[in-house]
């Protein structure tokens, strides 16, 4: 394997930060993106076949991309060359294409690996095109940005696209975990840190492996460094209070699969519920500066615009969707902003449970009255049986008449009569209440006709 790169670094030197020490040398040592590099999966297969095709890793800050570029270049026995988008010139690029083009004559490849892909000009990439296109070069790329936007439309077509995720708290944990216990972070060391200081490190991080472990040697330098009195062997202790300085932040009490986690969004969905535009404010930084997922909230505000309010103002589930939209494609820190919107909405909003209160009643009847038979007048006849058999019969199509109201019982026979929705008095909803009340007194006048 000829290799070209900055991937020197991947032996062991104590003078590296703890990120770069502990990288991980190969996909056994890898945490997190089991959807690519699990057992069995694409990706892994490829690097362990040393068959990569041409590619792009996307997704955000610490998750793995240059890692496993690392991995492909231990890996293979191609010739590994990397470029940076800052000190790489068209004519720097051009000038390896063709040596890689010269190589490919005698039947040796060439992996290129561009870190940041998205800071490189159209004219730089452009470069790339004709070798990748011709095979002269398998290339690589990783980035943060969408690469639709970012890469060239023609040098995209010809990568595969990897979307590597956000790390999880629990993979963040397991890393930190890994780097007490490696001679190449802690391992040789007595270091003492309790999975209550891990975990809250583990939530800072929100995500970001190297952040992570840069903030753990930071701490580990901050800690308290003394004596064994047995042996008089260097003990280093790290408390929640060396995370705190090192944070600049509160280590919060918070577990999201414990009691605490339940405590706050009942907290937070509660003090809605009470119209507490503030205390709701407040339960919800509390849960994602403790590291909540925020797609949790979003699902739980978006249940409560329509458990809560409901029609008394239909915007709230619009709102609240949209937050859980954002939520979605942009992610923390940004989309806190969107949560705070949606929460306030909600407080502020006229309060109604009728959705509850009507889909609970309908449940409880739908679970007593099993397999209740739809009324034969309003089931589909799509064949000749069907119709033989009355299905559709007596059906009236309600845009017909004059007054879009069929006169037409939709409930099982033993359900005839029987109300679910009970319309509040707020916002929106007396509006609601009006209409369902003129159509309940048109039945009934057509039913005594």
């Amino acid at each position: 394997m000829s290799q070209i790169s900055i991937f020197d670094t991947m032996n062991n030197n104590n003078s590296q930060p703890l990120a770069a020490r502990m990288r991980p040398r190969d996909l056994d040592e890898f945490v997190g993106q089991q959807h690519l590099v699990g057992e069995g999966k694409v990706l892994r297969n490829l690097i362990e076949r040393d068959s990569v095709s041409s590619m792009i890793f996307w997704g955000p800050p610490g998750v793995g991309k240059t890692t496993l570029a690392q991995i492909i270049a231990a890996r293979t026995d191609a010739q590994f060359i990397t470029f940076s988008a800052v000190t790489s010139g068209i004519k720097d690029i051009k000038t390896v294409m063709q040596q890689a083009d010269k190589m490919t004559s005698v039947g040796a490849r060439t992996i290129v690996f561009v870190d940041e892909i998205h800071r490189f000009n159209k004219a730089q990439q452009d470069a790339f095109l004709p070798f990748v296109e011709k095979g002269s070069i398998i290339l690589i790329g990783a980035t943060t940005e969408n690469p639709s936007f970012e890469v060239n439309g023609a040098l995209l077509s010809r990568c595969k696209v990897f979307v590597l995720h956000q790390l999880s708290a629990e993979d963040i944990a397991q890393l930190i975990r890994n780097a007490v216990k490696d001679p190449r972070g802690f391992g040789e060391q007595d270091l003492r840190i309790s999975d209550d200081v891990i975990d809250a490190l583990a939530n800072f991080a929100n995500g970001d492996a190297r952040t992570a472990l840069s903030t753990l040697e930071m701490m580990v330098l901050n800690a308290d460094h003394s004596a064994d009195p047995a042996d008089g062997h260097e003990i280093i202790t790290v408390t929640t209070e060396d995370f705190e300085q090192c944070t600049s932040r509160k280590s919060l009490l918070y577990d999201k699969q414990g009691e605490e986690h339940y405590n706050l969004i009942s907290a937070l969905h509660k003090s809605m519920r009470n119209s507490d535009a503030d205390a709701a404010v407040y339960w919800l930084a509390r849960m994602l500066e403790s590291g909540e997922d925020p797609m949790y909230i979003a699902r739980r505000v978006t249940r409560f615009a329509a458990e809560d309010v409901g029609l008394a103002d239909p915007r709230a589930l619009e709102l609240s969707v949209a937050a859980f939209q954002a939520c979605h494609l942009i992610g923390m820190p940004e989309c806190s902003v969107h949560l705070t919107e949606a929460v306030i909405y909600n407080a502020l909003a006229p309060k109604s449970n009728a959705m509850e209160v009507a889909y609970m009643a309908a449940a409880r009847d739908a679970n007593e009255h099993i397999a209740e038979p739809v009324p034969l007048h309003i089931r589909n006849a799509p064949t000749k049986l069907m119709k033989e058999l009355d299905y559709g019969k007596g059906y009236i199509y309600a845009h017909d008449t004059e007054d879009k109201i069929a006169d037409m019982e939709c409930l099982p026979e033993n359900l005839r009569g029987t109300e679910y929705y009970h319309p509040g008095d707020q916002g929106f909803e007396p509006r609601f209440k009006e209409r369902y009340e003129s159509i309940k007194k048109w039945r009934e006048e057509h039913r005594k006709k």
